[in-house]
């Protein structure tokens, strides 16, 4: 098991106002990951409109919900099993895939291990290289599958590195995997903010793969952490009774409910969003690549990895640099094989963005 920090994550704005004495409301998190544009215009005005809701108990099925989130993703709802943050999701299926041995490409989130961990697994890493950008090189990682492997988990996009692997390769993995019987769990938190989101969800693989379940979440695109609704995609029958079996009843409350049938179908805020994304993705990345202190890694998702080249610099000296003016970022120190010369930043609003650029560059 690789040792991992302690770090601050984008949640801990309380740890911040403590030590920097700065107030929590001041802070611009760069760190969280999450849609700059806040929650859905919809959203916000239906729960209000329904606040009544929750004088009841949700249908314990979720219909409408998978329904509306079915419709979203293209899928079918048999196909849909919704839980408490994709956090739980990750949990229960680790925990009925009981993986012996579990390979991660990494960098990346930490929970995966910590769940594997849990259940009493060995987890292992198939690093990403940063002489091919962090992108992953298919062939060579095929190669290293072998049946003694259980589980196969990839985030895509990948968190830090904001790489992304296409459906084209995705099948030659899963292909791969099959005859292995490896089971493939894809975490795809940040794939909505994708440019060309069609070319890499693997949301289509699952009608025709049962070795796959993917995660998503609302917390990031939709910007609701706090409501702590996510959903998985997975058309292997057998898995997903077991899950259903598993899940805690009602583990999605009544409000939760409400906001996902809103919030998916809301077509405007997924397409301000895309847009205000993808401009800020496009325009930051050009700014960063010009420079001589960092060198950017071009990114697929609402984030960008920076090497600092400049000598001299580190990634805790810069989060020190940026806390003190109210800019969170991640110095990405504590992800496994990164050093203290990477941080990572999401895209806010473009104003925002500007203050960040001239923080770390000047």
């Amino acid at each position: 098991m690789i040792k991992h920090k302690d770090h601050f994550h984008g949640s801990d704005l309380e740890k911040i106002e403590q030590i920097y004495g700065i107030k929590k409301e001041d802070i611009i998190s760069f760190s969280a990951n999450v849609n700059p544009l806040g929650i859905s215009p919809k959203l916000k005005e239906g729960i209000a409109a329904n606040i009544d809701c929750i004088t009841t108990y949700p249908d314990r099925d979720y219909l409408q919900l998978r329904k509306c989130i079915a419709d979203y993703c293209t899928t079918e709802s048999d196909n849909i099993i919704v839980g408490n943050g994709s956090t739980e999701l990750i949990s229960l299926f680790i925990q009925i895939q009981r993986p012996a041995k579990a390979l991660i490409l990494g960098p990346t989130y930490s929970e995966y291990e910590r769940e594997i961990a849990l259940g009493g697994g060995k987890t292992i890493y198939y690093p990403l290289r940063e002489e091919n950008d962090f992108v992953l090189d298919v062939n060579h990682f095929i190669s290293k599958l072998s049946e003694d492997i259980d589980m196969l988990v990839i985030c895509n996009p990948n968190n830090p590195t904001g790489t992304a692997i296409n459906k084209q390769d995705m099948r030659k993995i899963l292909d791969a995997c099959k005859e292995c019987d490896i089971f493939v769990m894809v975490d795809e938190t940040y794939v909505e903010f994708a440019e060309n989101i069609d070319e890499i969800s693997s949301v289509s693989l699952t009608r025709t793969y049962t070795n796959i379940a993917i995660l998503r979440g609302t917390s990031k695109f939709f910007a609701a952490p706090g409501l702590r609704l996510g959903y998985a995609i997975c058309s292997n029958t057998d898995l997903m009774q077991t899950m259903n079996q598993r899940k805690d009843p009602w583990s999605i409350n009544s409000i939760a409910v409400i906001a996902g049938t809103l919030m998916f179908s809301d077509k405007e805020y997924i397409h301000a969003t895309r847009n205000l994304i993808a401009k800020e993705r496009n325009r930051l990345y050009d700014i960063f690549a010009k420079s001589k202190r960092f060198k950017p890694f071009r990114p697929q998702g609402n984030f960008m990895l920076l090497k600092i080249v400049q000598d001299g610099i580190t990634s805790g000296e810069l989060f020190d640099r940026c806390i003190r003016k109210g800019l969170m970022i991640r110095d990405c120190s504590t992800f496994p094989y990164l050093g203290d010369n990477y941080i990572r930043f999401c895209f806010m609003n473009p104003e925002d963005n500007d203050r960040l650029a001239e923080t770390l560059l000047y």
